[in-house]
């Protein structure tokens, strides 16, 4: 697909294998008075290596037993957070989980559920999964599992999930109550592999262009990908918005794979490079299925990786444009690594770059700390509204081929700036999503239409529902009343907009719709879908605001 795909890094694997084994011996040594000239001489052969003479040590001397392979899982973390904020390890226990968003699948029931009101709430049944074998259906409230009660007991969400997710073939029994059932449904679902989406969202927004909405980037990333466009293609998607907002990455091959979808041939993706100079770049060759249509694609400041691995290579070759605000700034290539006893180390091995030869790795000299309060400092400075906020420095300046100027050295600035819009929160708004008000009203207003919403099966029949439903928003304020929250007719009418935009969303996501229905409800009041949009549907296609029209040109700190 791409040239030069090899990302075999073997000294990384070679120094962190050494680095577990020494840590792990030291029962070595005796345990007698009388040898202890033996044990000195044993430890000067360490010379320097404090960390293993520390760990012998404390193996054959200390005054209490250690479990000394607990004391290993103190260390490691501790060790890696003098590296940067993205080394990283997982005990044994832990990497499963942390595995299951890039293998793309976990074992489970097969449904989306919310505990909104301390009930497991059944909001949508995937479609062949185990729950719809076992005819689970979308409003289907769990109260037992294999007869314990987690249904108005408190039980925190994670317990939940422990115990309805298990190994693929296992069985779990549940007691389902069903409106219109008196008693509990005994239900026995079979755990089977669920699916987990890199993309969760994709549908015509307009009738030639297309909505891709991708959250991560999974080992079926590429995949996904492909299909979508494709199947908006044949539907007569001819332009492209692609939200990788609030995506936070994942492998780097499906980002070089993803990139080269849009890119015609022999232009440079992204190289990496590790500490002694070794360089790896990556082209694109051509084949990919959306080259030469009119591509949007939106970030903002959780966008991180990955994402911006394919922000960067669309941006410095030119390829169409970048809606939204700064991302996140990670610009620093994992190398998972395993121990021999389950667990693993994601250690940082190389920087990447863009095609200009950007980094846009931000700053962690500070300290992790002040690293993680970076997104919180661009709130403060007013960078999330206003892009006269943001300054880089000349140095950090690159430019295009296409004459375009770039910045590096903290993330990558979209073409076209969009603020972020607070204009109708209000009080009441406020004080309606503090207290999940309006969620929960959402919850209860898919109960009372269930029948209809479960049988909706395209977004022009969810509009006619809505349409139909002439006082949704009253219905809201009344119940928002009965929980406590006076009406505020002024507020009301301000907010009137967000609130029955975010109310069509989270019902719309309760159909068999899912995700399709929520963004399409929810982008009434999405400014940077809104400026996306405008672009498209330009007469000229070269309307693109750079970034040296948007940021200030002074000497900054980043």
């Amino acid at each position: 697909m791409y040239k030069n795909s090899k990302f075999t890094i073997l000294l990384p694997t070679v120094i962190a294998c050494s680095l577990a084994a020494g840590m792990l011996l030291g029962s070595f040594l005796l345990r007698s008075g009388a040898d202890r000239p033996a044990r000195r001489a044993a430890l000067s052969v360490a010379g320097t290596d404090k960390l293993n003479m520390l760990l012998r040590l404390i193996d054959a001397q200390y005054v209490d037993t250690v479990r000394m392979d607990s004391l290993t899982e103190e260390i490691i973390p501790l060790i890696l957070e003098n590296l940067d904020p993205h080394s990283m390890y997982f005990s044994a226990k832990d990497l499963a989980q942390a595995n299951e968003t890039i293998e793309g699948e976990f074992d489970g029931i097969g449904v989306v559920f919310n505990m909104a009101t301390d009930t497991v709430v059944v909001l949508n049944v995937i479609a062949g999964g185990p729950s719809a074998k076992a005819g689970i259906q979308g409003g289907d409230r769990i109260v037992t599992v294999e007869d314990s009660t987690i249904a108005g007991v408190g039980m925190d969400q994670n317990e939940v999930v422990k115990r309805l997710r298990g190994p693929r073939g296992s069985e779990v029994r549940l007691g389902i109550q069903r409106s219109g059932i008196d008693g509990l449904t005994p239900v026995t679902v079979r755990r089977d592999a669920i699916p987990i989406k890199s993309i969760t969202a994709s549908y015509l927004i307009r009738p030639d262009i297309g909505y891709i909405k991708f959250d991560q980037f999974s080992v079926n990333a590429y995949k996904e990908l492909s299909e979508a466009i494709g199947q908006l293609k044949g539907q007569g998607m001819q332009k492209l918005i692609l939200d990788i907002r609030g995506n936070s990455g994942g492998l780097l091959e499906q980002a070089i794979a993803i990139s080269n979808e849009f890119l015609p041939a022999d232009k440079m993706i992204v190289y990496t490079q590790d500490r002694a100079g070794n360089r790896e770049t990556q082209y694109s060759d051509g084949q990919g299925e959306f080259t030469d249509e009119q591509l949007v694609v939106l970030i903002d400041e959780y966008s991180a990786s990955s994402s911006e691995i394919l922000a960067g290579a669309l941006q410095d070759n030119d390829r169409g444009t970048i809606i939204g605000r700064r991302s996140y700034g990670k610009g620093l290539v994992q190398s998972q690594i395993p121990f021999p006893d389950g667990s693993a180390v994601r250690l940082t091995v190389a920087r990447y770059y863009t095609p200009t030869g950007r980094s846009i790795q931000k700053p962690y000299s500070d300290g992790t700390e002040s690293y993680n309060r970076e997104l919180l400092s661009r709130y403060e400075h007013n960078e999330l509204f206003s892009a006269d906020s943001i300054h880089f420095a000349d140095s950090l300046k690159y430019v295009t081929e296409g004459g375009k100027v770039v910045y590096g050295g903290g993330g990558i600035m979209p073409d076209i700036f969009v603020p972020a819009d607070t204009s109708d929160t209000t009080p009441y708004f406020r004080e309606v999503a503090r207290r999940n008000i309006l969620y929960r009203f959402t919850l209860d207003y898919t109960d009372r239409h269930r029948a209809q919403l479960n049988g909706i099966r395209t977004l022009e029949e969810l509009d006619r529902f809505f349409g139909s439903q002439p006082d949704l928003l009253g219905e809201f304020v009344r119940y928002a009343a009965r929980q406590g929250v006076a009406p505020k007719p002024a507020e009301i009418e301000r907010s009137k907009e967000v609130m029955l935009a975010q109310i069509k969303a989270y019902v719309g996501r309760n159909t068999p719709l899912e995700d399709n229905a929520f963004y399409h409800n929810i982008q009434s009041i999405d400014n940077v879908v809104k400026q996306a949009l405008e672009v498209l549907s330009a007469p000229r296609p070269d309307n693109e605001l750079h970034v040296r029209d948007t940021v200030a040109r002074t000497e900054p700190s980043l």
